[in-house]
């Protein structure tokens, strides 16, 4: 039973361009990500799934010098790109990661894969009251084929994942609860703020401890509640916003 990770990263984006390749605590800020994903005891391979266009070469070299594999695909279409990426290693589940996530917890993740295979789910992802930055999506891969050959809008071809949630009723999904409301937290990085907290949480806890886990930031946070404020009031999922806003179904 194959559990492929796919981490989808660009380097054109509109809020903090080349975030990704960014340097965070001596390393290139998606070198730390997938080193963070290498942990899990459940994924059987990590692939670096970006686009074919040139401002993202920078990041293929990158990534292919760690050893993990690059797959480059569709610029807009990040379904495609990512089904194309996965239907090449023919994996029995896909483990969704977005390359804006410094900080992601393989704890966690290893959660959601196994209460996923366990449960016999089509699709598990963590609740919305996880800190926005830890988030965590598997799917079987014959839901992304089917999301990739049906999925007509141009929000649900930009946004891996969101044909499935357009189409619930279809799919036996499950979300994994958190015991606290800790969704306002922002722990991802798509703004200059967001950068400067994990540089923050980099600074104070990667040095004695590279695999600290979401505990260990909250308890710094318990320590030095002024870091929460860093990058607080920015609105959760902004750029799936400004796709619904500007929807449409695709020609053809």
């Amino acid at each position: 039973m194959k559990v492929l990770a796919i981490v989808q990263a660009r380097c054109s984006s509109s809020r903090l361009p080349g975030k990704v390749i960014k340097r965070l605590a001596g390393k290139p800020m998606i070198v730390h990500e997938i080193e963070r994903l290498e942990r899990s005891k459940l994924i059987d391979e990590i692939v670096l799934a970006t686009s074919t266009d040139s401002s993202d070469d920078a990041l293929a070299s990158i990534v292919l010098g760690t050893g993990t594999e690059v797959f480059r695909g569709n610029l807009e279409d990040v379904l495609d790109r990512y089904y194309q990426c996965a239907e090449r290693h023919s994996p029995e589940h896909v483990v969704r990661i977005t390359g804006d996530c410094p900080v992601i917890d393989w704890r966690l993740i290893d959660t959601v894969i196994k209460t996923h295979i366990e449960h016999g789910n089509d699709y598990t992802n963590l609740s919305g009251d996880y800190p926005d930055g830890l988030d965590t999506e598997v799917m079987k891969f014959s839901v992304l084929k089917e999301a990739w050959e049906k999925a007509k809008m141009l929000s649900e071809r930009e946004h891996v994942t969101l044909y499935i949630h357009n189409h619930k009723d279809d799919f036996r999904m499950e979300r994994i609860p958190c015991d606290k409301k800790l969704g306002d937290l922002r722990w991802t990085v798509d703004e200059p703020q967001d950068f400067s907290f994990v540089e923050k949480v980099f600074s104070e806890l990667y040095g004695d401890n590279p695999d600290f886990a979401m505990d260990d930031i909250l308890e710094l946070l318990d320590r030095k509640p002024e870091l929460a404020h860093i990058n607080s009031g920015i609105m959760r999922n902004e750029g799936l916003a400004k796709s619904l806003a500007n929807d449409r179904e695709i020609d053809g």
